[in-house]
């Protein structure tokens, strides 16, 4: 396998296309456009970040329209998913909005949900949570998920830290754009560096919510 890189800027051109023609046809003749800067630079990239991190997934273009109004096929970007626990890990992407890097948990069950709402609530499991959120907001990360526009079950609206129950999923994000890095090899410390930084953050949800 080839050292990473960086994702050329063919990735990124691939992609603005294929917003603007999502069919199979487009798909068919720039198919090798993608497997030579998309999926390869992400392989080549998550290759090198498994020895700290673990193996990723590297997830299929391929949209699931089954059950979807939206029935166009392709998806419009690549992203990739290190696995710590059910739904929890690290995450980056690469689209026609550039690459972002991330973690967090993107779904949580009934118990789970449940679990983290407990630990949230709890008088010192919380306030490290948000410890933890601050710094990486104060260090550029955007903190995201899925909400409540009201206050969970159980849970009193003045609660001190009701914003964070309201969560039903908990993602942070870091968009490294279109910065010129993203096409050098130097991509790698970036990511790595965020997921370093956004370690305590997986750590604390695994902890929580492993049910």
């Amino acid at each position: 396998m080839s050292e990473f890189a960086g994702f050329p800027a063919a990735a990124l051109d691939f992609y603005d296309d294929l917003e603007v023609d999502n069919t199979k046809s487009y798909w068919e003749k720039h198919k090798g456009v993608y497997a030579a800067s998309v999926k390869a630079p992400m392989t080549a990239l998550c290759a090198a970040l498994a020895p700290e991190f673990g193996e990723a997934k590297i997830f299929r273009p391929y949209r699931d329209v089954r059950f979807a109004k939206d029935k166009t096929p392709y998806k419009t970007h690549q992203g990739a998913f290190v696995r710590v626990g059910e739904a929890t890990g690290w995450y980056v992407e690469v689209s026609p909005r550039g690459v972002r890097t991330g973690a967090g948990f993107y779904e949580a069950s009934g118990p789970r949900l449940a679990a983290f709402r407990a630990a949230v609530a709890h008088e010192r499991f919380g306030p490290e949570l948000e410890k933890i959120l601050r710094k990486l907001e104060k260090d550029r990360f955007e903190v995201g998920g899925d909400r409540l526009k009201t206050s969970p079950r159980g849970y009193d609206a003045d609660h001190p830290r009701i914003e964070l129950l309201r969560h039903r999923s908990l993602t942070v994000g870091h968009s490294l754009g279109f910065e010129p890095v993203i096409h050098t090899p130097e991509l790698l410390d970036l990511v790595r560096d965020d997921w370093r930084e956004l370690r305590p953050l997986v750590e604390w949800i695994a902890r929580h919510t492993s049910v």
